[in-house]
């Protein structure tokens, strides 16, 4: 890749400031239930550690609105890191001022702290510059290893950029490397699985992706509004309206290119989407007025399986049906194994879709899990990342 990463810079026994992304879920008691996100940045600390930096890394956790918020705080996974590494990880209390500076000049070479939630400040989202520079002030490198947030132009990606030396961590070129990867020379033939309920945010990826694919295949709440492109019935099922015409756009798109356009041939639709609604499975063309659409059926699988199984690159983005509600997940689980024993590449998108990998254990079976879900998504728009953008070149 272009840009430096932590190997193009001196960071022996020098402050290095790392922006993580350890927004990791947890339950009601404060434990982590899934610490993948802490684990992909491990190489980068233990590189850090290993050349005697002093190490302080700063993350977010959630959306506490620019306040502090108790079981927001980041003190948990200093614990968990700990464990992983086998070393003492410090929780501050703060990110910023007095106490936070003093507290990294006490640090000594391979030694470790973990700044608390950015977001309990304001400025952080809000890219402030004062913010920034308060950041800044803790150390003489800054090494950016959050992928899942690395679009985002929050204080902590890109303002701080402006005060210190930028570069990329081992996670953030991993990411780049495999995604642009897979845009630029993909094994033939190459099909994406699109799904998710927002039609709206995948729009750009589904154009882009049309002019790299061989065939594209639409699932999720969003195979709604392609129907109704199509002038088939819906039921209750939430359509995007204001998106029809762009769906025909992509249609017609995909038809000139020769791109294989493939949509459900039947669904698993409900009375409500909760658990314990009632359910049947219906062609497509025949989705009772008042029932919602839930989950792609079981002849949609299949027709899905078969051309997946001619493919020698998959990329998937968005569940298939409403995935957190257990009866509306089989789909999704369905294509999830499929893709786990396909001889292929086999790329998954962040965020909801790497987490129902990751439930099921299929994670390793997989070529690539991302970590992002909106940072993969705009990459894979043939968008700049704005925390990308900021970073020296080499």
């Amino acid at each position: 890749m272009a840009e430096k990463t932590v190997r193009d810079v001196d960071v022996v026994k020098k402050r290095v400031l790392v922006r993580v992304d350890f927004n990791v879920p947890m339950n009601h008691d404060g434990a982590i239930t899934d610490d993948t996100r802490i684990r992909a940045c491990l190489p980068t600390i233990e590189y850090l550690a290993k050349h005697q930096a002093r190490i302080i890394l700063c993350s977010h956790l959630d959306r506490p609105g620019g306040k502090v918020v108790e079981e927001l705080r980041l003190a948990p996974v200093a614990r968990r890191l700990s464990e992983l590494i086998n070393k003492p990880v410090e929780a501050l209390n703060d990110c910023i001022g007095m106490q936070v500076e003093s507290a990294v000049s006490r640090l000594r070479d391979g030694e470790i702290v973990l700044l608390e939630n950015l977001r309990f400040y304001p400025q952080e989202e809000a890219n402030d510059p004062n913010f920034a520079q308060s950041l800044s002030r803790l150390a003489d490198i800054y090494v950016d290893d959050a992928f899942g947030a690395c679009h985002r132009a929050h204080a902590s990606i890109v303002g701080i950029a402006r005060y210190l030396p930028a570069v990329s961590g081992f996670l953030l070129e991993k990411e780049l490397e495999t995604l642009t990867s897979l845009m630029a020379n993909p094994g033939r033939p190459f099909a994406t699985m699109i799904g998710g309920a927002k039609l709206a945010t995948k729009l750009g990826l589904l154009n882009n992706m049309i002019t790299k694919v061989d065939c594209l295949l639409i699932g999720g709440g969003m195979a709604a509004t392609f129907l109704k492109s199509q002038g088939h019935g819906v039921g209750s099922s939430a359509v995007e309206n204001s998106q029809i015409e762009n769906v025909l756009k992509v249609v017609s798109k995909a038809k000139s290119a020769g791109v294989e356009l493939v949509l459900p041939q039947d669904f698993l639709v409900a009375e409500k989407l909760e658990s314990g609604a009632v359910t049947k499975t219906v062609p497509m063309d025949k989705v009772p007025e008042g029932w919602i659409i839930a989950d792609i059926g079981h002849k949609t699988v299949e027709v899905f399986s078969g051309v997946l199984d001619k493919c020698k690159t998959v990329f998937w983005n968005g569940p298939l049906g409403v995935f957190e509600i257990a009866e509306f997940a089989g789909g999704t689980r369905s294509l999830a194994k499929v893709l786990a024993n396909l001889k292929a590449t086999t790329i998954i998108g962040g965020g909801s879709t790497a987490e129902a990998v990751e439930e099921m254990g299929l994670t390793d079976k997989m070529s690539y899990v991302s970590t992002g879900g909106g940072a993969s998504l705009e990459l894979l728009q043939g968008k700049v990342l704005a925390g990308v953008a900021v970073l020296q070149d080499k």
